[in-house]
């Protein structure tokens, strides 16, 4: 049977969150992100703040140039990842498999819940219905035979909208005319060095195929096929595990050169790290440390750890030494992370883990804490749990960093 794939992607997700929170918003310019008196960039902003050309991704200072007469505000993750997780349950009504891409778009595979365009269409506008009625908010949906078709359907009619791809001839007809740039994998470079050959639209493509295989190889090969519709990627479910590494990192508003500060703001990623992990039922096999310096150059730092489980103190214990070996220079970023991850059921036991005395590891990361409590003036005694949120987390550190500069 051939692929039956829905596309359904959030209309300007957080945005239209705090839209449906606070009526008042509605109809002006919101920006989500850093406020422009902060670092940062655009996360998302709502259409009326697009027609002045501010879009995601944007440094925030060029979002105020174009808007200042804009709305801006800090992102509230803690509740977008909350009406995720109810957007996640609507979709699994109806797809066999479910590809998630952010907190606010996924691929549904319904080619056998669905079993044919039609049905595939009823079930498409139940999941905009219910998505009005149980959360107050919007969202355009594509349906067609393949991933990169159904997302380009899902954009077709933005905001709200809905639309179908049936075939590869129906897609061809849609895109041939259409900039390179409206092709899956088209960046503004790959478009730049299309554009230097004379390539300017996915008929050009299709008539310079030849060409496109011998200047790009595999990625040349990526893109002919789609120009002719062709597309056999699956919908893959996403699991935890599958990850590589996971992390958590702060940019800082103004760049610090005190290490001793960097360390402390070290005890609470290394707990950020750890819920994060076991929450996921995660385990790492090693630590790393990430710097990013004031010119912008980042460095990574490693260890591989032998114990099956790194908890907060063995991630704050790493991070802590690798940062003394670095170069010490002014940083706006710092972040520790865990890589080569597994599974409860993958763990083994290993000698350090029967040498390994729990309440050691408990004292330290219960000092340190104790250690940033009187430092900084901070109140941990039940709010610990908080800082585990990535704004509150964020607050903090800014906190921290501010104190010390103060």
């Amino acid at each position: 049977m051939k692929q039956i794939i829905i596309h359904v992607d959030m209309d300007a997700f957080y945005a239209s969150v705090e839209v449906r929170d606070d009526p008042s918003l509605a109809g002006k310019p919101l920006i989500i992100g850093a406020l422009p008196t902060e670092r940062g960039v655009v996360a998302t902003c709502s259409y009326e703040a697009r027609k002045y050309g501010v879009h995601s991704a944007m440094n925030i200072k060029e979002a105020y140039r174009r808007c200042p007469h804009g709305i801006y505000m800090h992102p509230n993750f803690e509740k977008y990842r909350e009406i995720s997780a109810q957007l996640r349950r609507i979709w699994y009504d109806y797809a066999v498999k479910m590809e998630t891409i952010a907190l606010d778009e996924a691929y549904l595979d319904v080619t056998y819940s669905a079993g044919d365009f039609d049905r595939a269409g009823e079930m498409a506008r139940e999941i905009k219905a219910r998505t009005r009625s149980e959360l107050g908010l919007s969202c355009s949906v594509g349906i067609a035979y393949s991933k990169t078709a159904a997302k380009t359907a899902s954009e077709e009619k933005k905001p709200d909208g809905y639309f179908e791809i049936r075939t590869p001839d129906d897609f061809v007809n849609l895109m041939i005319d259409r900039d390179v740039k409206s092709l899956y994998t088209v960046g503004a470079k790959t478009a730049e060095k299309l554009n230097r050959i004379g390539i300017y639209t996915v008929r050009d493509i299709r008539e310079r195929k030849d060409e496109i295989l011998e200047r790009f190889g595999k990625h040349g090969q990526l893109i002919t096929e789609l120009a002719f519709g062709i597309d056999d990627r699956k919908v893959i479910e996403y699991k935890p595990e599958d990850a590589k590494s996971l992390s958590r990192e702060v940019t800082f508003q103004e760049d610090t050169d005190n290490y001793r500060m960097l360390d402390d703001v070290l005890v609470l990623l290394a707990l950020s790290v750890e819920e994060r992990a076991r929450r996921h039922g995660l385990h790492g096999k090693g630590v790393t440390l990430k710097l990013t310096y004031s010119d912008m150059q980042s460095i990574t730092r490693s260890k591989a750890i032998t114990t099956a489980d790194i908890d907060a103190a063995a991630i704050y214990r790493e991070t802590s030494r690798l940062l003394e070996q670095v170069e010490k220079r002014p940083v706006r970023l710092v972040g520790a992370g865990i890589y080569n991850l597994s599974t409860d059921e993958g763990r083994q036991m290993t000698l350090d883990d029967y040498l390994k005395d729990p309440e050691e590891d408990q004292e330290l990361i219960t000092k340190r804490l104790q250690e940033l409590q009187e430092r900084y003036g901070l109140d941990f005694a039940g709010h610990l749990e908080d800082i585990y949120h990535g704004r509150v987390l964020y607050r903090t550190i800014e906190y921290m960093r501010k104190h010390f500069n103060g």
